[in-house]
Order: C-alpha cells, then sequence, then structure tokens
C-alpha cells in the first residue's frame, strides 16, 4: 500500500492507498503544532495501525508533503523508525517530470502543486482549485497545464478563531450554515457573517479570475471545510476531499 502524509498548519494527514483497488481507504490526523507532536506520532500512528489491522510491513512506499518546515525531521524519522522506509518528499525539484508547471516553483506550497496536479490529470482542461484549510486558496491552471496564479485568504475556521481571540464577549461558534442570514442572537450573528459572507467572497473571486482571463473553468472543490458553505454546491463541478492526497501520489509516482 502506498501511504500519503499531507503536513498542513493545523493537522497531519495519513492516508493509505489500496494499489489493488486503485483506491483511499483508512484516514487519520494528529495536530501539527505543539512540542509533543513526536509523542502523537510515536502513541497514536501505531495504535491506529494497530486497530485496524495493518501490518507496517504492508507499506510499500510513502509521499510526503508539507507546507510546515520545522515538522519535516520529526516526520522523516518516524517513518524510518516505524516504517522503515524514507518517504518521498515533495520539493520544487519535484515538479520538473510534471505535466503542471509554475512560473514560481519556489514559493508556491506543495500542497497547491498536488491539488492541481491531481486536477490537472483527471480533466485535462483548465481548472481552478478552491481549498478550504487554514488558508482559503484559489489556484488557477491553464490549458497547458501552466499555473497563472494563486489567491490566498484566512480560511473560515482561522477567520472564527479571530474573531474569537480578538474580541473581549465574542464567542467561538461551530462552523454551521444558518438559515438565514440576518442573526438573531451573538452565535447566529457571527455565523451569519462569516458563512454568508465567504460564500459571497467564494462566488465573487470565482467570478473576478473567470472575468480577468475571460475563461470558464472546470472549478474543483477540497479541503476538509469544503461542505460547509452549502449555497456553494452549485458552483462547483465536483468536491473532492481526497484531491490533495491524490496530487501527492501521483507527484511521488512520477519521481520515483
Amino acid at each position: 500500500m502506498f501511504l500519503a502524509i499531507d503536513a498542513g498548519n493545523s493537522n497531519v494527514v495519513f492516508a493509505l492507498f489500496d494499489q489493488e483497488n486503485e483506491t483511499w481507504t483508512n484516514h487519520f490526523r494528529v495536530e501539527t503544532k505543539g512540542s509533543k507532536l513526536t509523542s502523537q506520532l510515536s502513541k497514536k500512528v501505531p495504535l491506529y495501525f494497530l486497530e485496524h489491522d495493518i501490518s507496517p510491513s504492508e507499506i510499500s512506499e510513502i509521499g510526503f508533503s508539507s507546507v510546515v518546515p520545522e515538522v519535516n525531521p520529526v516526520i522523516q524519522q518516524f517513518c524510518k523508525n516505524f516504517f522503515g522506509i524514507s518517504p518521498y518528499q515533495i520539493s520544487p525539484k519535484s515538479y520538473k517530470k510534471l505535466p503542471v508547471s509554475s512560473l514560481r516553483p519556489n514559493e508556491i506550497g506543495t500542497d497547491l502543486m498536488c491539488n492541481v496536479m491531481a486536477a490537472y490529470d483527471r480533466y485535462q482542461k483548465a481548472i481552478l482549485v478552491v481549498d478550504f484549510g487554514t488558508a482559503l486558496t484559489f489556484t488557477v491552471v491553464d490549458q497547458e497545464g501552466k499555473i497563472l496564479g494563486v489567491n490566498i485568504v484566512p480560511g473560515l475556521r482561522t477567520a472564527i478563531n479571530s474573531l474569537f481571540h480578538n474580541t473581549s464577549k465574542l464567542p467561538n461558534v461551530a462552523l454551521k450554515m444558518p438559515d438565514s442570514a440576518l442573526g438573531q442572537d451573538t452565535i447566529h450573528a457571527i455565523q451569519a457573517g462569516i458563512l454568508y459572507g465567504y460564500t459571497g467572497l467564494v462566488r465573487g473571486m470565482i467570478e473576478s479570475i473567470e472575468k480577468e482571463t475571460k475563461y470558464s473553468y472546470q472549478i474543483i472543490a477540497t479541503g476538509g471545510l469544503s461542505s460547509v458553505l452549502t449555497p456553494l454546491a452549485e458552483v462547483f463541478d465536483e468536491i473532492d476531499l481526497n484531491l490533495t492526497l491524490e496530487g501527492l501520489r501521483l507527484i511521488t509516482k512520477a519521481n520515483t
């Protein structure tokens, strides 16, 4: 089996790809930040494999993407110790063998490259990937696989946390789409402001990008919060929670 490890700003995601059936099977995560990452890896990962009756020896290859450089040595060493395998870590050097390209490969995050690799490989046409993570990103690729640009704004949870941490009386609330854009109490007001506001932001950003480039894109959404903004279901051609993982697998495959 192929193991994908995606280290983001909030979580390190682990997922297994069954190469025989060509499906993603198991997903689990640990928190990225904090001094306890080494402890979490050494306890939670072996426990997960034990509980799901998966032997570490079943892992034949590991692909690793990270946007948090300080955790890279920890994860690399864990893989060597637990799986007996050094993971292939995606870097700008990995992009030379791909059908997608960036003018600034040293600046674009490996997670975004994974996204566009998977999407472009699937559709073979101009795409716009909207990734709902710690940051909300829009990545645009033309028909030839060239990345035209990236747009970054604070993610949904980041926006909610910002209100909670920077105001005295506003509570931290669940990311649940309310029935009305007009808040009837404090929690409803925050949910309406953030969620309806971000719905408009996403629509507006896509409209601005398509107007500027004079092109209509295949629009793919991904990220754990991609299904929260329910009014956007008609805007997205596809919501794929495994998009980053699939791109990670494809980039690793192209380089190993």
